[in-house]
């Protein structure tokens, strides 16, 4: 990397545990909050940005509720406000409102099937290309926002996932539960000028991760 070059780092970050107490596939509905699990993991996101001296300039996040209050106490943190954005929104998924999990027997229903006839684009929700599309272009706008320095980004997992996938040239169709991107995890991208030159990938709240998210697939993202 060329050091003449304006350095900028994004951090992805997925938002804390949500409240979820039936379990379904929340998506893109409203009124779905941190859990109190989920705040703490906000919180100890805050104190490790802060203590590890990140020069974050701006604080950029997802419109739902369970992204804007996981970047709220960042936010705090750097006596920044919360923008947000709506291209860093979670993915369209026709499951909503449904128990719908790897595993689950939801394979085996007929009235299923029709959404499940081609995991490649997927056909049960947004083309993996649309969500990378919408996710490259708002992180452009807010690393201009923090240009030479650090910038926050609360999204959610299967967007962040895609992204992290299409910039280091793997295939965008995966198995879900094998994504690389935990509860509050972050995936740092690092700008040279406009290009992304490097990738690393950190999960500072990983003591607090219960068991049932190592590496299955989750009822939200």
């Amino acid at each position: 990397m060329s050091s003449d070059r304006e350095i900028t780092t994004v951090h992805l970050l997925r938002h804390g545990e949500v409240q979820n107490p039936t379990g379904v596939l929340y998506g893109r509905l409203p009124g779905y909050h941190l859990s109190e699990l989920g705040r703490k993991m906000a919180d100890r996101i805050a104190e490790h940005l802060r203590t590890t001296e990140r020069n974050i300039k701006a604080v950029v996040s997802s419109p739902l509720e369970r992204a804007v209050e996981t970047a709220q106490p960042i936010a705090a943190a750097f006596d920044l406000e919360v923008r947000t954005d709506p291209r860093l929104i979670e993915a369209e998924n026709v499951f909503e409102g449904l128990k719908f999990g790897v595993g689950d027997g939801s394979l085996r229903k007929p009235s299923h099937w029709r959404h499940l006839r081609n995991p490649f684009r997927p056909s049960w929700g947004e083309p993996y290309r649309n969500q990378v599309g919408r996710m490259l272009a708002a992180m452009a706008d807010a690393r201009d926002l923090a240009r030479g320095a650090e910038v926050l980004v609360v999204s959610h997992q299967l967007p962040i996932w895609v992204t992290r996938c299409h910039v280091e040239g793997r295939r965008l169709w995966h198995d879900p539960r094998n994504r690389q991107c935990t509860l509050a995890s972050l995936t740092s991208l690092t700008y040279a000028d406009n290009e992304i030159e490097a990738v690393t990938y950190t999960e500072p709240v990983k003591d607090l991760l219960p068991a049932k998210y190592n590496r299955t697939f989750s009822s939200g993202a």
